[in-house]
């Protein structure tokens, strides 16, 4: 009987063309507009290399520290350089910086680095932002010796070699990966939020598959109802043959969803599109169940029940920032449990994690969230199932 009932809810669902059209054909219309609108996005916000100049002092000249990583990050053979950099007198680093030729001015001096701009932009914070970093690795360093200063009289040993004890210091500390690449063009990407909220979208309106052929098995909505109702079948192996009959087409949507972003408008997903594509198989798990649920506890005719779901549906993208990102930090900063409970939100959220940091901590978090709501949606609507009654069919 399961394989009945299975077979039956998938030769539905196929011959529906309305839910083919928002499974299949909708989404990929949306992700055409969203290349339409935004592919030169991508050109325009790629982070350009930043000239700046350094003045040629003698505090310059003896950090050792500040002028390895300067070579570093200006190197023209290095695929992530950062910097194009000119050591100058003071003069001349005026000249430059008046004529709009460089970002900045880095001085270093007896009290710590200076850095002099004309304004205030993205630029002008990244260099601010490593010379902090730089600051901070020779605070480090500087404590590290001197703690290996004091360790070396504490043992007795009074002939200290200060010149070599630094230098290993800083051979040291010079030794660790820069952390500062210019890793823009693959990962400064806001079309790419646009991108995951589609998929976001996509996993939930499979929600609208699954509720469509759960209203086919209740007795108020159709006459298949009636005789369904009526049936000895268990009501667990029916919700399970339907939702696994949905399942599968939404699968169908997904696949054909990703191939069309991947090889005709030409989206990027990185190195982890695998993990990202097993976000979407839960995420369609968790829009099927929702589709479920609000079969079975809306008691209304099916457009109530499709009314219901879109606005739930939606109002969960909004509030996950599809119509704006900054609105998923607002909810997150003021009312987080909101999110909490939103599907959309936990997908969203897990491809976040993916795109900004290099752990799976949070990225896992969501996946366990979204089967946990999936498993209390699937709960709900069996029990919902098995008191369905009637005075009379």
């Amino acid at each position: 009987m399961f394989w009945h009932n299975f077979k039956y809810s998938f030769k539905v669902l196929a011959r529906n063309r309305m839910l083919l059209f928002w499974t299949f054909a909708f989404p990929i219309i949306l992700g055409l507009f969203f290349n339409m609108a935004f592919s030169d996005i991508e050109k325009s916000e790629t982070l350009d290399i930043i000239d700046i100049a350094i003045i040629n002092n003698e505090y310059y000249q003896d950090n050792e520290i500040y002028k390895s990583t300067f070579d570093t990050l200006s190197d023209k053979e290095n695929e992530d350089q950062l910097f194009n950099i000119t050591v100058t007198d003071k003069d001349s680093a005026k000249k430059l910086l008046e004529d709009d030729k460089i970002t900045g001015i880095l001085t270093l001096t007896e009290e710590g680095p200076n850095i002099l701009v004309n304004q205030s932009g993205i630029n002008e914070t990244i260099l601010r932002y490593v010379v902090d970093e730089i600051s901070s690795i020779v605070e480090i360093s500087n404590t590290l010796f001197e703690d290996k200063v004091k360790e070396e009289l504490m043992s007795g040993n009074n002939k200290i070699d200060y010149e070599t004890l630094y230098k290993e210091i800083v051979e040291l500390v010079s030794n660790s990966e820069t952390n500062i690449k210019n890793v823009s063009n693959d990962n400064l990407s806001y079309t790419m939020i646009e991108y995951y909220t589609l998929i976001a979208m996509s996993c939930l309106y499979g929600g609208m598959i699954a509720m469509f052929i759960t209203n086919y098995k209740l007795a108020n909505m159709n006459s298949i109802g009636k005789r369904t109702s009526i049936s000895p079948i268990h009501k667990g192996s029916m919700l399970l043959g339907s939702l696994i009959a949905s399942y599968i087409v939404q699968l169908i949507g997904l696949a054909i969803l990703f191939l069309f972003t991947i090889f005709v408008i030409k989206v990027d997903y990185g190195t982890k599109l695998l993990p990202i594509i097993l976000l979407a198989l839960v995420g369609s798990l968790a829009g099927l169940t929702l589709g479920v649920a609000v079969a079975t506890l809306i008691k209304s005719n099916e457009n109530t029940k499709t009314g219901v779901l879109l606005a739930i549906t939606m109002t969960g993208c909004f509030l996950s920032g599809m119509m704006g990102i900054t609105m998923k930090y607002i909810i997150d900063k003021n009312v987080p449990i909101i999110n909490w409970l939103n599907p959309a939100s936990m997908i969203t959220d897990g491809l976040y994690s993916l795109y900004y940091y290099d752990t799976f901590d949070r990225y896992i978090f969501n996946i366990i969230s979204l089967l946990l709501f999936s498993l209390l949606m699937f709960i709900i609507s069996y029990h919902g199932l098995r008191r369905e009654k009637y005075d009379s069919i």
